[in-house]
């Protein structure tokens, strides 16, 4: 647009992409030093920092889960890697174990209890339960910050 505006000033002989690449250079270089005056102290504002979940419940949930899962004998550690973990289908995981569609079933079924029960947890509704008040807490502990 600057361009457009500015035609009558473009020199006949010069090239026009060379012109009109330092009209775009010159107008970015404005625009970042506007905003730098714009928004004294943006960098030092606790506000604009994005608000992220305490990594320490997570490390140690995460390990918990994981010396659950490795309690587990190992057909039903391997059924609850394959289908919880990859997404692969009842059907391939039976091909790979090589026995029937219903065992797999059972033996995720047993897996997924014996974790929730290492983990203290009645049903995997109760795990995701305490996920959710976990959060919520960590964002009404943001929302009480000063700004």
């Amino acid at each position: 647009m600057k361009g457009l505006a500015n035609l009558d000033k473009f020199e006949p002989g010069t090239r026009l992409k060379s012109w009109l690449f330092t009209i775009m250079r010159n107008t970015h270089y404005t625009r970042v030093k506007a905003a730098a005056r714009e928004a004294p102290g943006l960098l030092d504002c606790v506000s604009s920092r994005p608000i992220s979940e305490a990594s320490q419940e997570w490390s140690i949930q995460s390990k918990e889960v994981y010396q659950a899962i490795q309690k587990l004998p190992s057909h039903q550690r391997e059924v609850l890697m394959l289908i919880g973990v990859l997404g692969v289908s009842y059907e391939e995981t039976a091909e790979i174990c090589n026995c029937a569609v219903g065992t797999i079933k059972s033996r995720l079924n047993r897996a997924r209890a014996s974790v929730l029960e290492s983990l203290d947890e009645r049903s995997s509704q109760a795990l995701i339960e305490r996920h959710e008040h976990v959060s919520q807490d960590h964002w009404d502990r943001a929302a009480d910050r000063p700004r």
